[in-house]
């Protein structure tokens, strides 16, 4: 007989999984097997809740403090700690109970956890779990309802839960628009959306704007566009109900992405709404970008030192034709043109994964991921080096040489945890191909065919002064110490599963699997992305689709 807690099972019905504190039970004789590829996603949802938590109870414990004329410093010179906040959390989809199991015990000095499910056989599934691990359903409250329905229940601030957690099978946005309702004003929102078929390619342009209000692009730059649409569609989301997203953490992991971000009301910063989304204006010869903001603010300061704001309409700055080739444009978006993360928040969460590294399986990958992406410009989406060189036929440039060039002439570069040999830097697209430039000159290169691309490229004169001499700006922490700074393929046939058992043919809504080496197996076991559900009914599982 399995027994963690007070509860005993028969070993003869369930396996069971440990993954950080919490064991789950499962039925041996469904077809869903635990995924571990997503214990990642797991692990940095804890730490990022964490870290939020704390940065809540010193916001509300300096609000106090200021009311009595004193400074958090003062008070903890005169030996005062912060109060203990106790944050409500609804997990909207939660399948086998995993991740909510792993909060109760993982988080400390929690109110509670609504955890959530359409399918009765999950709830089932979900109480086990919760009575297997010794946790009271007074802290995990197994709960059986349409995610939305249940969000749509918690609109009165009363109600509000302070962190809402999204992990469907494929694409959130049927949630969106109940969860920047149902979270608590600078609560925080935990989202994943698997549909990268739909986020990052070509193929479903259609799908794209319905769910996400917004055009994809098959560029480099591709997942960073995923993370970009995703917050252009949540911050619209939240703007229709006079609140506004401030992004965290925004992660592009394996077959998916992941945002972190804080929900606030403030009907003044609602009106920015329109000049933090931009059309993309992707060339189809150089793969030259330019972004055009849907909107524009002013502020302008009068002789007094008052500011006055006013809001209007952006002027078009994109061009007919590419500055650089003069190829035609394909267009994108709209989509989030504001920093895709909070630094010091970043920072901060590196730090509590480093001082609790033993509590996390992913510790090491972790730490790579969250040093990238402290180290990342905040500057909207990315070139490649191959793009680069490819555009104009000419041997490769290193990325020390690259950013070393661009920190030379004055700007910011850095890679994209989304790409190890990204280029994102906040200089203007003609620095970029002065560099460029500069670096085929300095080697032997094919003269290029007249009329093409690369020959329209190259005739443009070099206008900055681009001076390859190393700068320690391109070679940044994340590169000189061994990190896990990018993804390693975990296991054989690593990536998404499908839904537990059922055959589906390629759809849109289907979560986008991994480039493999090798080809497939002919059959997968099936899965969720926890450890999912059991097998629904045709009904149910289509309901879910549609919440």
């Amino acid at each position: 007989m399995a027994a963690l807690g007070e509860a005993t099972y028969n070993d003869e019905q369930f396996n069971t999984v440990s993954e950080g504190q919490a064991t789950i039970l499962f039925p041996k004789n469904n077809e869903v097997f635990y995924n571990p590829v997503q214990q990642f996603n797991r692990d940095m949802s804890i730490a990022a809740i964490r870290t939020w938590r704390d940065v809540v109870a010193e916001e509300r414990w300096a609000k106090t403090l200021k009311k009595e004329g004193k400074t958090i410093d003062e008070a903890k010179a005169a030996g005062e700690t912060v109060p203990v906040f106790k944050p409500k959390i609804l997990e909207a989809l939660a399948a086998s109970g995993l991740r909510s199991v792993r909060y109760a015990k993982e988080i400390p000095d929690l109110d509670h956890i609504l955890c959530n499910d359409l399918d009765p056989e999950a709830v089932e599934s979900i109480k086990r779990n919760v009575a297997f691990n010794n946790l009271s359903e007074e802290l995990v409250r197994p709960n059986l309802g349409d995610a939305k329905i249940v969000m749509y229940q918690h609109l009165m601030p009363k109600d509000h839960y302070h962190v809402v957690d999204l992990d469907p099978y494929g694409s959130a946005s049927p949630f969106l628009d109940a969860g920047v309702q149902s979270v608590s004003d600078g609560g925080l929102m935990c989202i994943t959306c698997t549909d990268m078929q739909v986020l990052a390619g070509a193929n479903f342009t259609e799908t794209c704007f319905t769910k996400y209000g917004g055009m994809p692009l098959r560029g480099e730059f591709t997942h960073e566009m995923a993370l970009r649409l995703l917050l252009g569609a949540v911050h619209t989301a939240a703007a229709k109900n006079k609140r506004y997203v401030e992004p965290l953490v925004s992660c592009s992991i394996d077959f998916y992405i992941r945002v972190f971000v804080r929900v606030h009301v403030s009907p003044i910063e609602v009106k920015k709404t329109a000049s933090k989304l931009s059309l993309v204006y992707l060339c189809q010869g150089c793969k030259s970008f330019v972004l055009q903001p849907m909107g524009k603010v002013t502020v302008t300061t009068s002789e007094n030192g008052k500011e006055t704001t006013k809001y209007g309409l952006s002027t078009h700055h994109a061009g007919a034709n590419c500055a650089e080739c003069g190829s035609n444009f394909h267009i994108g978006g709209p989509a989030w043109n504001a920093p895709l993360h909070s630094k010091p928040f970043v920072k901060r969460m590196l730090a509590h994964a480093r001082a609790n590294a033993a509590n996390y399986g992913t510790s090491k990958r972790m730490e790579g991921m969250l040093t990238v992406i402290g180290e990342e410009v905040d500057a909207p989406l990315y070139y490649t080096l191959r793009a680069l060189t490819t555009a104009v036929h000419c041997n490769s440039i290193s990325l020390i040489d690259m950013g070393s060039a661009l920190a030379n002439a004055g700007y910011q570069f850095s890679v994209s945890h989304a790409n190890p040999i990204a280029v994102k830097t906040n200089a203007p697209q003609h620095v970029v191909w002065d560099v460029i430039r500069a670096h085929v000159k300095r080697g032997p290169a094919k003269e290029p065919a007249e009329g093409s691309i690369a020959a329209k490229i190259l005739a443009k004169e070099i206008t900055t002064a681009v001076d390859f001499k190393f700068h320690k700006a391109s070679n940044p922490p994340s590169r000189k110490i061994k990190l896990v700074r990018f993804q390693e393929n975990p296991e054989k046939n690593w990536g998404p599963k499908a839904r537990a058992g059922k055959k589906r043919k390629a759809n849109a809504d289907a979560p986008a699997q991994p480039k493999r080496g090798k080809k497939a197996p002919k059959t997968e076991p099936a899965a969720e992305q926890d450890i999912a559900e059991d097998a629904l009914p045709e009904d149910a599982a289509m309901a879910e689709d549609d919440q």
